[in-house]
């Protein structure tokens, strides 16, 4: 019986059987270390939950309880995942996926296995031995760590408040879940407003012109005691939805001094349960502002009445811009729950940047979808200007008699504003960092073309690179020389896209640094659905250069990235040079045909090529049988031209043609074949082994790699 996996190698030992030779030590490491005999299986404590969506792009998450991550999951990897019971091998994976979608979709299957082991959802636990050698040699060192934690984010996290919070929800706040006490506080939000309008509207109230010391302080300590229920709020409707609170904490937000709570734990609950626990901040302080409302009503002469006025003005100001969706707060996870679009914001600013004039330009038609995200991409922008000003009013209507003191109070006390002013503008002055850091990248790289045709280590860079692109290894040194002093340097930033799906290729890439996103678009509704991730030493574009086809999917950087260019005309004079040659080889025309058949369609050029080797075409004659009813099998078949008759027991009872496959069991075990298939026509099919089956999946694992932003980036409510 084979181990769990390679992972599982030195937890587990071989032992020989009686009376059967005892095998070498080699050859029991190969078979436990042979990645396609890995049988990954799903930790017991981990939970998956699928996600349809109205609008498409349906998604699932992963939630690993032991570090509280969440993984965003595409269908069919959930679908995959939640049948790892250690029982299958990844050859068994592949062929069901083969079986199920039509695809030989190696790399994204050894990809998902990958991202599985190292998030910890595998069993046995994955063991990250650079992270443990780091923490080892450089262990954190209590308060000082903490003080640079601060600094570098400008926040304090405390992990262990689940706890505080169950204990408040079991013995207190769970009576506010009860549907009277949530009418009874639904009434006093909205009387609350009533009675703050009629209070507006007698206009013996302002907040005009400046406020006292003292009245800017108790403003501020009221606020803080809102802020505190909002969050409260948020963390309460988690438990009471059977999640946990990950950490709560403080953190200087846009300048301002705030509390947090992490509520990541509520990607894993349904949608409305998501969009009220949205609502509950929100709520909280309706609820609070409409009590002090109703002072201000029954007391307008009463010591505090004025400063009421101000707190309930203030926060209803509050309450209006977080609930607006088009700041990334608590109304926009509302609204994006509601259309079930969840990543709203980021796909809107992504589209306005980089592919909405481009469509315009073009005179290409805009889906409804698109059509909606310009319009909230465009609001968001506007509205954000907005909330800038309306900021600098909240600051000096709240502030600025303190400001004022401050200043008034001679040298220590301006000193103090100065440093307290400073602390609390750090996000704006990192902003303004991040925006000199930005313009500084552009300068670079605009330098970076001239010095590009200047440097000769970065022409050997390239020249390295382009010689590891499998198509090109055969290429004489002169040749691939010449072309890499003729590539150019290209920079994209973080959700440019490189090239767009349906576009006349005119170029192809090869990544020096960073991550891009092969994504296929539906170009009737605007769903995309990531293929694969490219990294540094991966190259696209090549196959559709060659064969003068249309781009098949879309490129888009994941992360800033740097690209080395080949336009066309370099590569049509490569192409001219290398037809002479007689080791270069196998040529691009091959490697299309290959890329014609549905089941090798995932697959890209480097894996083509490996396909190639391992497996071969064969021409087969009308009336000769390919595979025999009742032998044992060993390969698996991909018609290239041409048709078969499916025969069972002499009968037949099915035919297939171009594009279609067949044998794909023969790929995991020793079964006989339960049918004949006979060339029905001049056939060319290709042929593919166990042997170069097992070898393409042990490939696939040591050139695959981790999503990089597999991680959820939903996390904290403020």
């Amino acid at each position: 019986m084979r181990p769990a996996g390679v992972y599982a190698v030195i937890a587990s030992r071989g032992v020989a059987a009686a009376g059967a030779p005892e095998a070498s030590v080699y050859e029991v490491l190969t078979t436990r270390i042979d990645p396609s005999e890995l049988r990954p299986k799903l930790a017991s404590d981990v939970e998956i939950e699928r996600f349809v969506l109205r609008w498409g792009n349906d998604y699932a998450m992963a939630f690993n309880p032991r570090t509280f991550q969440h993984f965003r999951l595409e269908p069919w990897e959930a679908d995959l995942a939640v049948q790892m019971d250690g029982t299958r091998s990844v050859k068994d994976i592949v062929v069901d996926r083969l079986q199920g979608s039509g695809e030989l979709d190696l790399a994204g299957v050894v990809d998902l296995v990958k991202l599985l082991h190292t998030a910890g959802l595998l069993e046995p636990g994955y063991l990250d031995v650079p992270d443990l050698l780091r923490r080892k040699l450089n262990p954190e060192r209590g308060i000082w760590n903490g003080i640079r934690r601060f600094v570098r984010t400008l926040s304090i996290e405390w992990r262990g408040v689940n706890g505080i919070v169950e204990w408040l929800y079991r013995h207190v706040l769970h009576w506010f879940f009860a549907p009277p006490v949530v009418w009874l506080s639904a009434l006093v939000a909205v009387a609350g407003f009533a009675a703050f309008l009629l209070a507006w509207s007698s206009h013996r109230f302002g907040v005009t012109g400046t406020s006292a010391a003292a009245e800017s302080l108790i403003l501020l300590v009221l606020n803080y005691f809102l802020t505190f229920m909002h969050e409260l709020g948020h963390a309460v409707t988690l438990v009471h939805n059977g999640r946990k609170v990950r950490s709560a904490g403080f953190m200087i937000y846009f300048g301002s001094p705030a509390f947090f709570v992490d509520s990541s734990d509520g990607l894993m609950m349904g949608r409305w349960p998501r969009i009220w626990q949205s609502f509950a901040g929100p709520f909280a302080e309706l609820v609070i502002a409409g009590v002090a409302s109703f002072v201000v009503l029954g007391f307008p002469e009463g010591p505090a009445a004025g400063v009421l006025y101000k707190f309930a003005l203030l926060n209803y100001l509050v309450i209006f811009l977080n609930l607006i969706p088009l700041l990334e707060l608590d109304g926009y996870w509302i609204l994006s729950d509601l259309i079930q679009v969840p990543d709203l914001r980021q796909r809107a600013l992504q589209f306005v940047r980089h592919d909405l004039w481009h469509k315009l330009r073009n005179r290409r038609r805009l889906s409804v979808q698109e059509v909606g995200l310009g319009l909230y991409g465009t609001l968001g922008v506007l509205f954000g200007i907005l909330a800038l000003v309306t900021s600098v009013f909240f600051w000096r209507a709240v502030f600025g008699g303190l400001i004022s003191s401050l200043w008034n109070g001679g040298l220590p006390t301006r000193v103090l504003m100065i440093v307290v002013g400073l602390f609390l503008a750090g996000p704006v002055l990192r902003g303004l960092a991040d925006l000199l850091v930005s313009a500084g990248g552009k300068l670079h790289a605009a330098w970076a073309h001239v010095g590009f045709r200047l440097e000769t280590s970065w022409r050997v860079e390239a020249a390295r690179l382009l010689d590891r692109v499998p198509t090109f290894e055969d290429l004489p040194e002169n040749v691939l020389s010449d072309l890499a002093g003729r590539v150019s340097l290209r920079t994209f930033p973080a959700g440019k896209p490189v090239v767009r799906q349906g576009e006349r290729a005119d170029a192809f890439y090869v990544v020096r640094k960073g991550s891009l996103q092969v994504v296929e678009e539906d170009r009737d509704t605007g769903d995309e659905h990531v293929l694969r991730v490219l990294g540094a030493g991966d190259s696209f574009g090549e196959l559709a250069l060659a064969t003068g086809t249309a781009r098949t999917a879309t490129v888009r950087a994941e992360t800033a990235a740097e690209l080395f260019e080949v336009d066309r005309s370099t590569f049509e004079r490569l192409l001219a040079d290398a037809a002479s040659l007689p080791e270069f080889a196998p040529t691009f025309q091959a490697i299309a045909e290959l890329r014609a058949i549905p089941a090798f369609a995932a697959l890209e050029p480097d894996q083509l090529m490996r396909l190639m080797e391992h497996g071969a075409w064969r021409n087969v004659s009308p009336g000769e049988e390919v595979i025999r009813q009742g032998e044992v099998g060993d390969a698996f078949y991909a018609i290239g031209a041409g048709r078969v008759d499916i025969l069972r027991d002499g009968e037949v009872v099915n035919s297939l043609g171009p594009g279609s496959h067949f044998g794909e069991v023969a790929l995991l075990r020793d079964a006989p074949r339960n049918a004949t298939v006979a060339a029905r026509t001049p056939l060319r099919v290709f042929r593919l082994g166990r042997e170069g089956f097992d070898a393409l999946v042990a490939e696939a694992f040591a050139t695959g790699r981790i999503r990089p932003n597999a991680e959820a980036d939903r996390t904290w409510e403020h």
